[in-house]
């Protein structure tokens, strides 16, 4: 197999990490997704990963918190899922940083762009805890923001969905799934691929996204290697 890109962005949503729990960490699961990944790394590709929180806490969902701590804890919740993800690599013999946007000087680096891009170069896979590091930005906008800063091909967002649908599948079963979209369609449509401040940095800064379903972890060595599957969203 030949992958098609050179430097990807992975986006994990929190969720996917807890299989059939729905909370917490399944890590037999972890290790499924993480052997992927590892097939990917092996090809050459430089990996860098961003993972949400959702499995641990959702800041948004606490109306009677303030919300900036709540964030804050979505944070913490992330480093939990970037320490497994980094525990399971490690343990497949594949070399592994993670680095976080708030300060844990004993656990993980400190965030700074450089020294990731050195990781990368070096055949290290580089995972991002924390977001962005404040408040009120989801972790797809830390992805974005990651993947223009470390100048990623693609981002590749795995979800718990095989792609971008008209409409909820699960609510519609009518709902039709798209092949392609761009920025613009996303933005105007209001299509849940991800919050418009992320889908608007995706569209200013060119970079594409490909969302798929992570139910299956070889998905992600499919879209490594340009296999047609998701949904591609680019200007």
């Amino acid at each position: 197999m030949e992958p098609k890109y050179k430097r990807i962005l992975l986006k994990l949503s929190g969720e996917a990490l807890a299989g059939d729990k729905k909370q917490g960490l399944d890590y037999d699961v972890v290790c499924a997704i993480c052997s992927s990944i590892k097939q990917v790394h092996d090809l050459g590709v430089q990996v860098a990963i961003v993972v949400g929180g959702g499995n641990f806490w959702r800041g948004r969902s606490s109306e009677k918190m303030e919300r900036t701590r709540a964030d804050h804890m979505g944070m913490l919740a992330t480093v939990i899922n970037s320490l497994a993800l980094a525990d399971a690599l490690e343990q497949m013999d594949v070399d592994v940083r993670v680095q976080t946007a708030i300060s844990m000087q004993a656990i993980a680096e400190p965030y700074i762009r450089n020294r990731a891009v050195r990781h990368l170069e070096k055949g290290r896979v580089v995972i991002f805890g924390c977001g962005t590091g404040n408040p009120f930005f989801s972790t797809d906008t830390a992805s974005t923001l990651r993947a223009a800063e470390i100048d990623a091909d693609i981002i590749f967002k795995a979800t718990m969905v095989d792609g971008v649908y008209t409409s909820d599948p699960v609510k519609n079963p009518d709902a039709v799934k798209y092949d392609t979209l761009t920025f613009a369609e996303v933005l105007n449509k209001d299509l849940a691929v991800m919050d418009s401040t992320a889908a608007s940095m995706c569209k200013d800064n060119n970079i594409p996204i490909l969302v798929f379903s992570i139910e299956d972890p070889q998905n992600i060595v499919r879209a490594a290697c340009g296999e047609s599957i998701g949904t591609m969203v680019q200007k």
